[in-house]
Formats: structure tokens, C-alpha cells, sequence
């Protein structure tokens, strides 16, 4: 058993070299394929990260009566945080309304002016809560207009804001799906190129498999050597699908957090390379060797 072994990693080494320009194309459609793939994984951190980034800007705020105490405004700000659907609820008292609302229009001279004539606060205190999913601010909002509630609530932003929330809840939708597709069709594509590439390496080699079948080789000993040699290409093409991709990431990155704040994707690659390198190194192994053992299998039958 050591023997064939050691034969097959001599043979698959040695046919790696001798078939310089066939192993040549091998590595660099599969470094191509492992680019694809590579950057599959950035394109899912891209929308994942962009996803976020929409729910983000998607929350809903609740005013309460201007005679509401603060003490009945944090009990139910504290019945909303144990709500399943509620991420985060941040109370704004009707002082930090007026703040807010003054440096707002700091560049309004009338507006500040009229602000500073009046004798009361006419804000009003108000709750903005984050659900877990856009889809969740229905149920929320529902529990906001309860007849419990209803005698403290002014307004809920909800009901002007649906068709937003509901336009951006199915963009985030549409993303995370539209993701998950795209991934899967270039890893099909990706594979079907790197076998059809092997396979022609392979027949290239079509009247060596046809004599060490006449003199008797087992199947393993003809199909091993080529499976050690698709598996060589795939561990070299992974290795030089990251170097190719880190000057890209540097290069895009100041353009992906003008349209994304806060998307650092060159530090994502730098802070996971090597957790990138062991799944395109594994990727590339098996799409390697799986190629070869399925592509060597027409000429075992004959």
C-alpha cells in the first residue's frame, strides 16, 4: 500500500511539471475560479454589511402627551425592551427634543429666535425603538396603539413611515437573496470551467492511461497521479487567488465606504486571511481534485 502511494505522489509531481504549459492554464483558470469564488465571500460581507446598513436607518418613534410623566414614559419604555421583536429603545426627554431641535436649525436665525421667545417646551418626549427585523414594526406599533397605552401615546411614526419600512424590508430582503443566488450560480459556473479545463489536460494524456491499462495498472494508480496533480494546481491557484485579491481590496476600498460607511472590507480581508486562505485552499483542493477523479473516470470504463 506505501508503494502505490508513493508512486502515486511521484507520478502526480512529476506529471505537474512535465506537462508545463497544460498545468500552466490548469492553475491559472483555477486561480480565476478561485478569484470567483474569493470574491463571493466579499460580495456576501458587501451585502451583508449593506443589509445592516439599511436596517440601521429603519426605526420608529413614539410621542408621548405632553402631560405624560417620565416615570410612566420609562415604564413602558421597560415593557417595550422585554418585547421579543424590540432590539433597543432610547428614551429623548422633552429638554433633549428642544436641544436637538436647536442645533438642528443653529443656521435659522427666525427659527431660533421664535424657539427662544417661547415660555414652555412645546416638544414632546418620545421613544425610538429598534425592532430585531423591519418586519417585527407592524406588531410594535400594534402594541403602541393598545387601549393601555393609547392615553399616554400622541403618535407613532409607524403608520407614516410604513411604506418605507416595508420598501426597505424587502430591499433587505431582496439583497440577502439576490446574494445567496448569485454565490451559487458562479460557484457552478466556476466548477464547470475548472473540469471542463482538466478534462482537457487529462485527454492529453489519454494514450499514457490507455498503456498502464494494458499492462495492468489498478484503477487507483491510473486515477491517483491525476488527482494528486488537479489537487497541486487548486493549493497553488488558492494561494494566488489571495495574493492577486489584496491590492484589488486596497485599491476599492475608499470607494465601498463612500456608499457604505463604516464598510472596511481590506481590514475584514487582513483580520480573516487566514481564515479565507484554509476555506480557498480547501475549495480549491477539492474542486481540483474532484475534477480529476471525475474526469479520469471515462477512461477507466473503457
Amino acid at each position: 500500500m506505501f508503494t502505490i502511494i508513493s508512486r502515486i505522489f511521484h507520478f502526480g509531481f512529476k506529471n505537474f511539471w512535465r506537462n508545463g504549459w497544460l498545468t500552466t492554464v490548469t492553475v491559472m483558470i483555477m486561480t480565476l475560479a478561485l478569484l470567483v469564488f474569493s470574491w463571493l465571500i466579499f460580495f456576501g460581507v458587501v451585502t451583508s454589511r449593506a443589509a445592516a446598513s439599511i436596517e440601521d436607518k429603519i426605526d420608529i418613534s413614539v410621542y408621548f402627551n405632553t402631560n405624560t410623566s417620565e416615570d410612566e414614559i420609562l415604564s413602558i419604555q421597560q415593557s417595550l425592551e422585554g418585547l421579543s421583536q424590540v432590539q433597543s429603545v432610547d428614551y429623548i426627554s422633552r429638554d433633549q427634543a428642544l436641544a436637538i431641535f436647536k442645533q438642528n436649525h443653529a443656521g435659522d436665525t427666525t427659527i431660533t429666535q421664535a424657539v427662544n421667545e417661547l415660555d414652555t417646551n412645546p416638544l414632546e418626549a418620545s421613544l425610538n425603538i429598534k425592532a430585531k427585523n423591519p418586519s417585527q414594526y407592524g406588531a410594535i406599533a400594534d402594541y403602541l396603539n393598545s387601549s393601555d397605552l393609547s392615553q399616554y401615546v400622541d403618535s407613532v411614526s409607524y403608520t407614516q413611515n410604513q411604506s418605507v419600512i416595508d420598501r426597505l424590508a424587502k430591499i433587505v430582503k431582496t439583497v440577502e437573496v439576490g446574494g445567496v443566488i448569485v454565490m451559487i450560480v458562479f460557484a457552478l459556473l466556476a466548477g464547470l470551467v475548472v473540469f471542463n479545463t482538466i478534462r482537457l489536460a487529462i485527454y492529453s494524456s489519454r494514450e499514457e492511461i490507455g498503456v498502464m491499462r494494458v499492462v495492468g495498472a489498478s484503477n487507483a494508480l491510473v486515477r491517483g497521479p491525476f488527482v494528486v496533480e488537479g489537487t497541486l494546481c487548486g493549493a497553488i491557484a488558492a494561494l494566488l487567488s489571495l495574493i492577486i485579491s489584496a491590492p484589488i481590496l486596497f485599491a476599492i476600498n475608499p470607494y465601498l465606504n463612500i456608499f457604505i460607511p463604516g464598510m472596511d472590507l481590506f481590514q475584514y480581508f487582513l483580520s480573516h486571511i487566514v481564515a479565507l486562505f484554509f476555506y480557498i485552499l480547501f475549495f480549491g483542493i477539492v474542486l481540483g481534485a474532484a475534477s480529476s477523479f471525475v474526469a479520469v473516470r471515462r477512461y477507466l470504463k473503457n
